[in-house]
């Protein structure tokens, strides 16, 4: 399997920023989980909220854990709170379950990583997030 590298997971955050300057969204974080969900790096943008950190792994973190975008998560969490709130027994209260949380493949479609992109609203930080990942080579799936 592919890895993310460290510099491929900084350009991902760098064309994440540029594009929410671009939207003008407001300030933004984001964290780059490799395929274990070990974190390869995070920025958060000045101005964004110091706890955004937790926020941005834990929609990263369940998309790369549970093999699911953050919106197929979310779906989930609405038909089935009671799956949501297990996982998030199983694995600490670390995955939010909110658009923003995309897993990113390679061109095989192998798993390589996830993202996690918090700051403004859920679907304005995946729209960027796919930006950032698609500036790379990579294929996103928010």
């Amino acid at each position: 399997m592919a890895e993310i590298s460290l510099n491929r997971a900084r350009t991902i955050i760098r064309k994440t920023f540029e594009k929410g300057k671009e939207l003008d969204l407001k300030p933004l974080s984001v964290v780059v989980l490799d395929a274990g969900g070990h974190v390869k790096a995070f920025e958060r943008q000045d101005g964004a909220a110091p706890g955004r950190f937790a926020i941005a792994h834990g929609k990263a973190y369940g998309a790369v854990m549970l093999g699911m975008p953050g919106s197929a998560q979310m779906a989930r969490a609405e038909a089935q709170g009671y799956f949501m709130n297990a996982v998030n027994g199983v694995y600490g209260g670390q995955v939010v379950p909110v658009p923003g949380g995309i897993l990113v493949q390679d061109k095989s479609g192998k798993t390589v990583g996830a993202i996690g992109v918090t700051g403004d609203t859920s679907d304005n930080d995946a729209i960027v997030g796919l930006a950032g990942i698609d500036a790379v080579g990579l294929t996103g799936l928010a």
